[in-house]
């Protein structure tokens, strides 16, 4: 990575109008409808009536995958998603118009041998100007160690101490979830393409993590939120193993008033895949 670049790196801003097709899309990525006669799926995939999903923040506006263009040295192969978050200012609808602005916070280098880190942040405005959303993305750059640093890396959710839960709910993947998710915007070929799958270490094309976030959304919607998605304010994940589209995410829920810690297990697996998860909802 050049480092020299990636500092000096400005975005244009992103303008991104989306209509409520756009928005029963993302939830269809997300799951939603896999029970067609519960009103409490249909909201999100239906236009009568139709909610947003408050995890939709983190694809309007997507900047592409512009890690992906060589003048910035990026070993795009091997970058993970690391962490997410966001923090919601205002309703999103369910269609408009939206302009994303974007910078890079901070690189992390960990070592020539290890890996580096990349803070972007993204603030999400209406055609009102007003602030909506408020995105924070941190990517894993396997192969960029030893670029160097810049920038302060903000500070997130610590390790959840809990072991027994409050409330844990499934949600099963379908084998072509990573297909139908990447029409909201990720096109990297590691979640369609075996061949750039295998080049990045795995056997087969995974779910992008982007995904996993939305179902614990989904999730954390049903148990603390049931019809009523603004009451989320905010949500941060650590992803911590990849997920495989078919598998069954099971959400563990440790609840402390309006703020809730979770994690996320592969059942198949019996693993951990997103961790050091914290929501907080409006009272």
């Amino acid at each position: 990575m050049d480092l020299s670049v990636i500092k000096g790196l400005k975005f244009e801003p992103i303008n991104h109008c989306y209509t409520f097709k756009d928005t029963i899309l993302y939830a269809l990525g997300l799951g939603y409808g896999s029970n067609p006669v519960d009103p409490a799926e249909l909201e999100f995939v239906y236009e009568e009536n139709l909610k947003a999903v408050p995890s939709l923040c983190v694809v309007l506006a997507h900047p592409g995958f512009w890690a992906k263009d060589p003048k910035y040295g990026i070993d795009w192969v091997k970058i993970l998603h690391a962490e997410q978050d966001f923090e919601i200012h205002k309703p999103l609808p369910k269609e408009g118009t939206v302009r994303g602005e974007y910078e890079i916070e901070a690189v992390v280098d960990k070592g020539a041998d290890k890996a580096a880190m990349l803070y972007q942040l993204k603030k999400l405005y209406d055609a009102e100007d007003d602030l909506v959303a408020t995105v924070r993305s941190v990517l894993f750059m396997r192969g960029d160690g030893g670029c160097g640093s810049f920038g302060a890396a903000p500070a997130m959710p610590g390790a959840i101490e809990a072991t027994t839960p409050d409330q844990v709910v499934e949600i099963a993947t379908l084998p072509q979830q990573a297909l139908i998710y990447r029409l909201s915007g990720d096109f990297n070929p590691i979640h369609a393409d075996p061949a750039p799958a295998k080049k990045a270490g795995f056997d087969r094309p995974i779910l992008h993590g982007l995904c996993s976030m939305g179902i614990a959304t989904r999730a954390l919607l049903q148990t603390y939120a049931p019809g009523n998605p603004d009451k989320l304010k905010s949500m941060f994940v650590r992803f911590s193993k990849p997920v495989f589209p078919g598998e069954t995410i099971v959400t563990e829920f440790f609840q402390n008033g309006n703020e809730v810690r979770f994690r996320c297990r592969s059942k198949e697996r019996d693993i951990v895949v997103l961790d050091r998860g914290h929501a907080v909802f409006h009272a």
